[in-house]
């Protein structure tokens, strides 16, 4: 006979997950109320204990997992172990951003049984007949996030939100006491997407205060201040325009005047992208961003990644910080500094580019080299044949100490001008591009 604690949870009965809303035993089936009624362990928030405290029978063991969410496996199993019966309360469905997941990762699935209730999602949709089946789901039902700080990456709460109201055209949202309906607003409004979407939001769902607020502005939804618990409804007031990812124009880009305004023309810019062997969550650097063309391109390639980009010229920054909100793209980064200083701060790159180097070449591929990641690729553009020679014995110093391997690539362009009725050939300055790849390897 096997006693292994495994094989004792899996012959007690299963743990019951069983969804449940705001208007508590009324929103419960026969059988989800029977469970309930017949548990002699029962876990769930404080909330939800004491509005189905009349349901649990005055013997039962319970458990507040408001702040103890860790603690509930341990609770599950320990019941099971006793062969005794065990219900865990859930808002709406325990699979939609909720609880069962999380114990499904941690019990074997045997050991549960969901019971799912309508979602409050669901719900909000219902009350205002927005179909829901292609909705984008968010949850920000976290901690505190703060005030979302344009330019921020992933390491802040609201940037998966922002990411998902770029890419899709409705959305719902459940949000937490902390992160609000209008606090999200001002995400929205913050990203010159405050024209872009319609808002909805219902307040206390299934309770006898409860309130829908449907048709809202974004600047309205930012004013009011909404009970608690609520949800959001986002949907454009037009579809999007899906946007070119890769090879815009010059001309798209806003550029400082005179020519000192820089910014990697239209083919050594493709050149330069192609070499850097991109992927969808690539985390890449833009070294001297002067305009910000190449880091904002590549941020539209890497839509799983994200682009941390450098710009020590004041007047360059602003503008490469214009052209992000005009693109409206959120996976980018931008700070005015000059290069090395502040890399410390990024995550370790799979790519990096190097437009402009302030003087600090040497130092600055030997940093970026100890930092790739390995089979990452660094990339350099340059004019004068002076930073050619410093990028090539810096790398030739680095192969002393790490595998890497380089090559450069001279492109020139040549581009069409009208000349009386005819056109010419007119030439680009030739670009030498350099490209060094960090073996699997390092060591």
């Amino acid at each position: 006979m096997n006693d292994s604690p495994q094989h004792a949870i899996l012959a007690a009965p299963p743990c019951r997950v069983i969804g449940v809303l705001d208007d508590g035993a009324a929103s419960l089936h026969a059988t989800a109320l029977t469970h309930l009624q017949q548990a002699q362990w029962v876990i769930g928030g404080r909330r939800t204990l004491a509005l189905l405290a009349a349901q649990i029978r005055p013997d039962a063991q319970q458990r507040d997992l408001t702040g103890a969410l860790s603690e509930v496996p341990q609770w599950v199993a320990q019941a099971q172990q006793a062969g005794q019966r065990c219900v865990v309360l859930a808002s709406g469905d325990p699979l939609c951003h909720g609880i069962a997941a999380y114990l499904a990762s941690r019990l074997c699935i045997e050991a549960l049984e969901i019971l799912p209730n309508l979602s409050t999602l669901q719900i909000a949709c219902a009350r205002i007949g927005l179909p829901w089946h292609d909705l984008k789901i968010v949850s920000v039902h976290t901690r505190d996030a703060g005030e979302w700080v344009e330019g921020a990456d992933a390491r802040h709460g609201l940037y998966a939100l922002l990411r998902a109201v770029q890419s899709h055209d409705r959305l719902a949202i459940l949000t937490s006491p902390e992160n609000t309906p209008a606090r999200i607003a001002r995400l929205l409004l913050s990203e010159g997407l405050g024209e872009d979407f319609q808002c909805a939001v219902a307040e206390r769902l299934c309770q006898p205060a409860e309130r829908v607020r449907a048709s809202l502005t974004v600047q309205q939804m930012a004013d009011t201040e909404f009970a608690d618990p609520n949800v959001v409804l986002l949907w454009r007031w037009g579809p999007r325009r899906a946007p070119v990812l890769f090879g815009l124009p010059d001309d798209r880009y806003e550029q400082r005047h005179p020519e000192k305004g820089l910014i990697t023309k239209h083919e050594v810019r493709a050149v330069s992208l192609a070499r850097l062997q991109l992927r969808r969550d690539s985390i890449v650097w833009d070294i001297g961003a002067g305009s910000g063309s190449v880091g904002l391109e590549a941020a539209r390639l890497c839509v799983d990644g994200h682009v941390y980009a450098i710009e020590k010229n004041a007047a360059d920054h602003a503008i490469a910080g214009r052209n992000r909100r005009a693109m409206g793209i959120s996976n980018h980064s931008l700070v005015q500094g000059k290069a090395p200083e502040g890399l410390d701060a990024w995550p370790d790159p799979d790519a990096v580019f190097i437009g402009g180097s302030g003087g600090e070449l040497p130092t600055l591929i030997d940093q970026v080299l100890d930092r790739l990641r390995p089979e990452g690729h660094l990339v350099m553009n340059f004019v004068t044949i002076e930073n050619l020679a410093a990028a090539v014995t810096a790398l030739k110093a680095a192969q002393a100490r790490r595998p890497v391997s380089w090559d450069v690539l001279q492109l020139q362009a040549s581009r069409s001008k009208p000349i009386l009725e005819m056109h010419r050939l007119a030439a680009e300055n030739p670009v030498w591009i350099v490209s060094a790849t960090k073996e699997a390897h390092d060591g």
